[in-house]
């Protein structure tokens, strides 16, 4: 009892920390705001928080929401960068705690049940079923907005993983064919990696990986799991019925990234920065696993791209990922502000150019058909790649307790990659940490 109340004070402590700081720049933030003496005193203020990245997506997002202010003089809409999923996640939380949250928020459908379990949203089935606009929903997206027999939320933007490469390199190195399963994946990885100055030093690797317990890192590992024969749960969605300790895809996968290491022909990122790509443009490593959010980044600078599906153990597999928007109970006016956003979002017109830019996966089916859209495909092909392996797309489960479970994997990942467990140990030792937590 002793040790569970520490740790709860030490919890308030960080909430307090965290809402004084959110206070401040909230007020650093409104004293900079910049609206229209013609809207200043009438139009509904609503803030949104997100974590778009890279900085050039969110320019792309900034323009979409300027053309929204300008299309509704009657709603402001403040869009606000919060940092990546685990910077974001502790301000969230404490912003519901303190009743300060923003209207809208940017985050990826595994924090539904907490936010559920917090009462900091409602149900959006009826709003949505009202509009012409939920029959142009992808139907594989439903998953991540459904839980406990409601909606809870919409998908922003989707999409999956799979493997980046540098053509030139697979050229240079020999490499006619791309690999399809995962010894294909390490042969090619090892012919990858040479010294190619002659100083005999290794200074081009064939494939980056993700360091880090955070949720990137794992959410680009989940695929091997689930292509080993892997499950993070059965039947039930709940948190307590994770069992790492057995599950045989996990062990497959966790030792199919720790040989990557052994061999020299994986480089780690730094801790945390997985979705980097500067080694990745520079040549020094030929492949990266990451998603289409990159695709307007690496387009911009002409460096030569393609990318393969996730290579396969036992069946075909990708995550299915992309964030939602969540409406946060606050006002009737403000809801209802932040639902003709929401619906905004959904559009046609913002899900084209939405995914133009950034090289999202437009949740719009309609958008997908449009002319506009196809013309931007035929000219990328990387974009044909994520919309055939999408068949394949696995979601994150979204009980309350997903937190909690990926943080654990994430710790297993990390001691593996540093090669300071074996799979087996390390996924033993995160089952025991869930089990405290849970039982």
């Amino acid at each position: 009892m002793i040790h569970q109340t520490k740790h709860w004070f030490q919890w308030v402590s960080q909430v307090v920390v965290i809402l004084i700081l959110l206070i401040g720049c909230g007020l650093s933030i409104s004293g900079c705001e910049v609206i229209p003496n013609n809207q200043a005193n009438n139009a509904t203020k609503i803030t949104f928080w997100h974590g778009v990245n890279p900085p050039s997506n969110r320019d792309v997002l900034q323009k979409l929401v300027d053309q929204f202010n300008r299309e509704h003089p009657d709603i402001q809409v403040e869009s606000l960068y919060v940092g990546q999923a685990e910077q974001q996640l502790p301000k969230i939380l404490a912003a519901v705690v303190g009743n300060a949250p923003p209207d809208l928020l940017w985050f990826n459908a595994t924090l539904t049940g907490q936010l559920v379990e917090l009462d900091a949203i409602r149900p959006i089935e009826d709003w949505l079923t009202a509009l012409p606009v939920k029959n142009q929903l992808d139907p594989a997206l439903w998953e991540s907005m459904e839980y406990q027999g409601h909606i809870w939320s919409v998908p922003f933007g989707t999409n999956n993983s799979g493997v980046f490469y540098r053509p030139s390199l697979f050229q240079a190195a020999g490499i006619t064919k791309l690999p399809e399963t995962w010894e294909e994946l390490r042969q090619v990885a090892r012919q990858l990696t040479r010294d190619t100055d002659g100083d005999k030093r290794i200074d081009q690797h064939g494939i980056f990986l993700p360091l880090g317990k955070g949720e990137f890192a794992v959410f680009l590992w989940l695929p091997f799991m689930w292509s080993a024969g892997g499950e993070l749960v059965a039947d039930t969605q709940q948190a307590a019925a994770v069992d790492l300790a057995n599950n045989q895809g996990a062990i497959a996968a966790l030792q199919f990234w720790q040989d990557l290491i052994a061999d020299g022909s994986a480089v780690l990122s730094l801790p945390e920065r997985g979705f980097e790509t500067d080694d990745f443009l520079a040549g020094k490593v030929a492949m990266q696993l990451t998603g289409p959010w990159t695709l307007g980044q690496l387009k911009s600078t002409g460096v030569d791209f393609g990318v393969f599906p996730i290579p396969v153990d036992k069946r075909p597999a990708t995550g299915i990922g992309g964030e939602n928007l969540f409406v946060f109970k606050s006002t009737p006016q403000r809801e209802q502000a932040a639902l003709q956003f929401t619906e905004f979002v959904l559009s046609e017109q913002f899900q084209t150019q939405w995914a133009i830019g950034t090289g999202y996966l437009p949740v719009n089916l309609k958008a997908r058909e449009s002319s506009q859209y196809k013309a931007f495909a035929a000219e990328q092909p990387a974009v044909q790649v994520f919309l055939d392996q999408a068949q394949y797309g696995r979601s994150r489960p979204i009980f309350p307790g997903y937190s909690r479970v990926s943080e654990n994997i994430g710790r297993a990942l990390e001691a593996v990659l540093l090669r300071k467990s074996s799979p087996t140990e390390a996924l033993q030792a995160a089952q025991q940490r869930l089990n405290l937590i849970f039982q």
